[in-house]
């Protein structure tokens, strides 16, 4: 019974994971903005309506004045700027409640109907409640920008990105294996793309530090830094151990040798598979190097370029094709 509506249950998560792709996406576009802390209140309900006439867009403004981002970094911003920034933060709330419509609502439709089998039901209710966790990560990233230094911290930030990339790649995960059929051909070693896959998620993580610190903005030429391949203040900040966190050099330094390291990697695992007759598993393989390289090649632009919003955007889209790119060779070698 529960077997017969695993393409519909499929297709409902992909939908799903196509809007959290998109989030990720506005996400980035809000913070290279600046704009994730125009909404200085949390609203869940009533949130869902923007200023509907000139004395509410006053009332809001005014809220906005009162914290230390107009004051110190935006102050005599006009209302007209004011409102850019607000309706990226707007629009990136309005989808994050959007999403989560999109998987209650066919969740307990599904649930009511008795569709779901024993094995999913877990699994479901495992994202439904990392997406209501997110819901107040979220949050608790926008607060910490609402304070003397105004800007969020980049802890929260990356918290916050990397929880969204965990319940997309476990939302893509089950939906895969709802549709894909086992692989019955000769044993495989793929332990490497398993680690293949785990990089390019720190990498993802390690370019949310790198968002949080606008560590893009310096450094901006490719492949040296500065005036040799290894910058002189690569460890400038003691002790030592924080220079991996908040030191802008390090943060850059580890994201470009990971890059490497990455695709050397991506080669090797494009390399191991060559022998795989099996048409689709060949696709996915040439996609996943594809990925690889163009995403590289997206990271080296954005870097020289000084990290102008389109560039950046496409460079933070392609970290998620590229995770979903390895999850599906791995679904069909497995």
């Amino acid at each position: 019974m529960s077997g017969k509506n695993d393409q519909k249950i499929a297709l409902w998560l992909f939908c799903v994971c196509a809007m959290i792709f998109l989030m990720v996406v506005v996400g980035g576009i809000t913070r290279l903005t600046e704009s994730g802390l125009s909404i200085v209140k949390w609203h869940p309900i009533s949130g869902i309506i923007p200023p509907l006439d000139e004395a509410q867009w006053h009332e809001e403004f005014e809220a906005y004045k009162a914290y230390p981002e107009y004051q110190k970094v935006n102050h005599g911003m006009s209302l007209e700027e004011f409102k850019s920034i607000f309706y990226w933060e707007y629009g990136h709330r309005v989808l994050g409640r959007l999403i989560g419509l999109a998987f209650f609502v066919p969740f307990m439709v599904f649930l009511l109907k008795k569709s779901v089998s024993p094995a999913l039901k877990p699994q479901l209710w495992v994202m439904f409640f990392l997406g209501g966790l997110q819901g107040l990560l979220g949050w608790w990233m926008v607060k910490s920008g609402l304070v003397d230094d105004p800007d969020v911290s980049h802890y929260r930030l990356t918290a916050h990105l990397g929880l969204a990339v965990l319940i997309y790649l476990y939302m893509f995960w089950v939906a895969c294996g709802l549709v894909m059929k086992k692989y019955n051909g000769k044993r495989l070693n793929i332990t490497p793309l398993k680690w293949l896959i785990g990089l390019i998620l720190i990498q993802i993580l390690l370019g949310g530090l790198v968002a949080g610190l606008n560590a893009g903005l310096i450094y901006n030429q490719w492949p040296l830094m500065g005036e040799g391949f290894i910058p002189s203040d690569l460890f400038a900040t003691s002790p030592l151990w924080l220079n991996f966190f908040e030191n802008h050099t390090t943060v850059q330094f580890d994201h470009r040798m990971l890059a490497y390291v990455i695709v050397g990697l991506g080669v090797y695992v494009w390399f191991n598979l060559r022998h795989v007759r099996e048409i689709k598993i060949r696709r996915a393989r040439h996609a996943l190097l594809l990925m690889i390289l163009l995403q590289v090649t997206l990271g080296i632009l954005t870097l020289i370029h000084a990290v102008p919003i389109p560039l950046a955007a496409a460079h933070q889209a392609g970290a998620i094709l590229t995770l979903s790119a390895g999850l599906f060779l791995l679904r069909r070698v497995s």
